[in-house]
């Protein structure tokens, strides 16, 4: 990989005569671009717009959308893919790898401390009181997700139909995730063909205010760079390795420890994960928690909004809460290993599984995605998916505050219709009011995430140490 990286990758110099933008300097700033990525993926395409379009003047305005827009069609986690893709724009295959290991690393490390305390410390009165602090201001977050990307997307009565009807698949008949947004997808496509106008609605991203850069004004320019435009041999090379890098420990975890150990089941859960997580984090978090906690055991109902609190307070995608699900269902089942060492590996397999397909997706389809602007059917395609993505997201809205609100949930099942319906009697006033305040807090007065998590999670260590 090495070798086709520095193929690909010019020299310093030719580098500098391109565009006058050091590799040396573009690590530091994707480094201070990772340091900075709190808030999730609208926090993040903010940080990366602010620093490479307004500060640096890297990239012009367009051009950043443009990447943007068609890194919402991919699965996985779109920040991360725009952090790869313009990094492989900027500096080739090593711009890209750089970009987007960097943009992981901060939070990997950082949720994998925080895991370690969970794990050995989570009994302990404050830890518990932390959690159950993160566990209600997560709540509100996600409630604000629902109301911002609803806001974005449905803008007309068939987006709201799309998004009522993935809603109730999901969360009355448990279809999976992956089909109601390969239907969306297929509807909007065909929509947008037909030449409905109800389709014709933007993917993307508000880029920010002030004056806009223009992409000639930018030190990248208007012209495509020679590396950008399409070339199958590279693509192919390239994709093959990370093919390779992906599949080939998960083919060797099968067959030398089979099939039911848990790193196998990691491996190929997580890996099914990083092919369908269309949307972001918050689409696919409900069908992961209810996996991992109904069929494999690996957290009990809590603990994914404990994961989640994790990934809200540290930089990074938040889909990287899977790196907290695939260290307790190591730390749980460790087999010969020490329960703390299989953890460990079993964070680090869930991190790799979930971000390597995101490198291969953005090489294979990168210098191919500059002839796709203003398609008419990909944009269509990408307004349903996500609408039905806000139909999933309320799901998840009201799985998580079943279970955060409530200490006893039971599930009414007739043919293939499910219901989770609370226990009245065994409602966590704390963590109502808690609630309440959080959301109050975000959507009434703007407080940040970060200061809205830190002061539930204070108030619920406070609240937890009076009660005992």
């Amino acid at each position: 990989m090495t070798d086709i990286a520095n193929k690909a990758a010019p020299d310093t110099a030719r580098q500098r005569e391109s565009h006058g933008i050091p590799f040396g300097e573009a690590v530091r700033v994707w480094a201070r671009i990772a340091a900075l990525s709190f808030g999730g993926p609208a926090g993040q395409i903010a940080v990366m717009h602010r620093i490479l379009v307004d500060e640096k003047r890297w990239i012009g305005e367009h051009r950043f959308l443009h990447a943007l827009n068609y890194c919402m069609l991919l699965p996985g986690p779109e920040a991360q893919q725009l952090a790869i893709y313009i990094g492989w724009l900027l500096h080739r295959t090593a711009g890209g790898l750089v970009a987007g290991v960097l943009f992981v690393l901060p939070g990997f490390l950082a949720i994998l401390g925080l895991s370690y305390i969970y794990a050995v410390f989570g009994n302990v009165t404050v830890v518990e009181g932390l959690f159950f602090g993160l566990k209600a201001a997560v709540l509100a977050v996600v409630v604000q997700a629902v109301l911002r990307i609803g806001g974005r997307a449905l803008k007309n009565k068939v987006m709201i139909g799309i998004a009522a009807a993935a809603f109730v698949a999901i969360f009355f008949f448990r279809i999976p995730f992956p089909l109601i947004i390969l239907a969306a997808g297929v509807l909007g496509y065909a929509g947008a063909r037909s030449g409905s106008p109800y389709f014709r609605i933007g993917g993307g991203h508000k880029g920010g205010t002030g004056p806009v850069l223009k992409d000639e004004d930018s030190a990248l320019g208007e012209d495509i760079p020679a590396h950008a435009r399409p070339n199958l041999s590279w693509s192919l090379r390239i994709s093959g390795v990370l093919l390779a890098l992906w599949l080939v420990p998960l083919a060797l975890l099968v067959v030398f420890l089979g099939s039911d150990n848990v790193f196998s089941q990691i491996g190929l859960f997580f890996s099914q994960m990083a092919v369908v997580t269309f949307g972001g984090a918050y689409a696919v978090l409900a069908y992961v928690a209810q996996e991992a906690v109904q069929q494999y055991g690996w957290l009990k109902p809590g603990e994914m909004l404990d994961g989640l609190g994790m990934a809200e307070t540290t930089p990074g995608p938040l889909i990287m809460v899977v790196q907290f699900v695939g260290f307790m269902g190591a730390y749980r089942d460790p087999g010969a290993l020490n329960p703390l060492t299989a953890a460990t590996l079993g964070a680090m397999l869930t991190t790799w599984v979930t971000f390597v397909p995101c490198f291969l997706w953005i090489f294979l389809g990168a210098p191919f995605i500059e002839r796709l602007r203003n398609n008419v059917a990909l944009t269509g395609a990408m307004s349903a998916i996500t609408a039905a993505v806000v139909g999933v997201i309320l799901n998840l809205a009201v799985w998580f505050g079943l279970h955060t609100l409530f200490a006893e949930v039971e599930s009414w099942k007739l043919g293939p219709f499910a219901l989770d319906v609370p226990v009245l009697q065994s409602l966590v006033l704390p963590s109502l009011l808690l609630t309440i305040a959080a959301g109050v807090a975000i959507l009434r007065f703007r407080a940040s995430v970060i200061a809205t998590l830190l002061g539930c999670a204070l108030a619920g260590m406070a609240w937890t140490i009076a009660s005992t």
